[in-house]
């Protein structure tokens, strides 16, 4: 006869020495593994500084062991991703400087794209702005230096400089036959972040040029100062290079009540954060559209991609830079440090910004409507207004135009809209949404 209980503990204690022999096998092939990396680890520090070893003695310039570390440092960041970089002495001071205080520049923010060095965007009502620089033109000589293999690092601090000091750049446009030269005079970059207008009486128009710390405060004041005769609202994130995280996110919040708004994954856990929508900070429903374009990256397409998520704006315009990459500046002495990316960017539905961008919902190139005006044939209803006019410009009793001129600061007029065709469609869009949505 079987011992049931005798069976039972023989099957107990065979699993138990299965357990333990399979923990004992596992815990061989980690410490074989740990081994095995600490080996290979050991063999490549080896062999760099063998090849550091040689490179100073035999090289036909003399180099320090000091430049050729800070040589290949430089080398590696920069191999690992367009936005990663080494910071000497010199570019770590450069760093603090552009951060906490004033410097003189262009007005343009700048990226990798397909290895060229181009311009996200230039930003409104700077000196590259004024001077005709497009999102999207490829910088290919900085005051004759080429910048084949230059970071945007060493770019952007060759750009920047005393206030009123020239600069040449010579770019390449889509569209061009010949490579275009552009001559500009830095200046202080100043930003007015958010400006609002008026299209009609009921769609309200916020443009954000850049998500500086003052926009959540001001598309709010904007929204509550018409919320009275508001029915919809276009945002305007065209070449809008980002910004700082929290306002972009805090720009969502405003019009989303709950879901994730964006999140941000790294390989430690420390780096993968959530960032989510809550219905207290919501304080509008109204209908959107977001306006985006090639100069539109990181927090603008975190918006415009997150509200595209959501179901709660209609995108119009044209594919994004794609840049949703996280970076942060890590310092490995008191004078120098390490610019690395840690983490990347998804939106709500999971997908990725990196190297992709948002793709709007409804596609319109830049460009103008043509219109037809025939001064000559007046109606019958507005031929007297029209003479009255002229009148007043003969006798110069033009003050009351004037007035008019002022009035309409804060609004963008019909004829505005004709020569901003992207514009256009997004209003045309909004009205038929505010018809449907009541």
């Amino acid at each position: 006869m079987i011992n049931k209980k005798v069976l039972t503990r023989n099957f107990a204690f065979a699993a138990l020495g299965a357990t333990l022999a399979f923990s004992t096998t596992l815990m061989a092939k980690e410490s074989v593994t740990k081994a095995e990396t600490a080996a290979s680890r050991l063999q490549a520090l080896s062999k760099f500084t063998k090849v550091l070893g040689i490179v100073e003695e035999y090289d036909v310039d003399k180099v320090t062991i000091n430049q050729l570390v800070d040589k290949a440092l430089k080398g590696m960041m920069q191999n690992l991703d367009a936005h990663s970089n080494y910071l000497t002495k010199k570019d770590y001071k450069r760093l603090q400087v552009e951060t906490n205080g004033e410097f003189g520049g262009l007005g343009i923010t700048v990226g990798m794209k397909d290895g060229a060095l181009t311009v996200i965007s230039p930003i409104d009502g700077t000196p590259a702005a004024k001077a005709g620089l497009k999102a999207g033109d490829i910088i290919l000589k900085i005051n004759n230096k080429s910048s084949i293999d230059m970071s945007i690092d060493d770019a952007v601090s060759i750009m920047r400089g005393k206030v009123g000091t020239p600069i040449d750049l010579t770019i390449v446009r889509k569209g061009e036959l010949k490579p275009l030269a552009v001559h500009i005079v830095r200046g202080i970059i100043k930003i007015q972040s958010v400006h609002a207008k008026m299209i009609g009486k009921d769609v309200l128009y916020i443009r954000i040029a850049s998500f500086d710390k003052k926009v959540v405060a001001g598309v709010k004041k904007a929204i509550e100062s018409k919320r009275a005769v508001t029915k919809g609202i276009i945002i305007d994130l065209r070449n809008n290079p980002g910004g700082l995280l929290d306002q972009a996110v805090g720009t969502v919040d405003m019009f989303v009540d709950h879901g994730i708004i964006v999140s941000q994954k790294g390989r430690r856990e420390a780096e993968t954060k959530e960032y989510n929508a809550h219905a207290y900070k919501t304080i509008t429903k109204v209908p959107m559209v977001v306006l985006v374009n090639g100069g539109s990256a990181s927090a603008s397409e975190i918006v415009s991609g997150a509200l595209q998520d959501h179901k709660r704006a209609v995108l119009v315009g044209e594919k994004t830079f794609g840049k949703g990459s996280v970076q942060v500046v890590l310092p490995i002495t008191k004078a120098e440090a390490l610019k690395l990316t840690i983490a990347r960017y998804y939106l709500p539905s999971g997908r990725t910004i990196q190297a992709v961008g948002v793709t709007p919902d409804v596609k319109v190139l830049p460009g103008e409507l043509k219109t037809y005006n025939d001064d000559y044939l007046l109606k019958e209803a507005n031929l007297k207004a029209h003479l009255k006019t002229e009148l007043a410009k003969v006798d110069g009793k033009n003050s009351k135009n004037k007035a008019k001129k002022k009035d309409k600061k804060d609004i963008i007029t019909p004829k505005m809209l004709d020569k901003d065709l992207q514009l256009k469609s997004a209003n045309d869009i909004i009205k038929a949404l505010i018809i449907t949505k009541g």
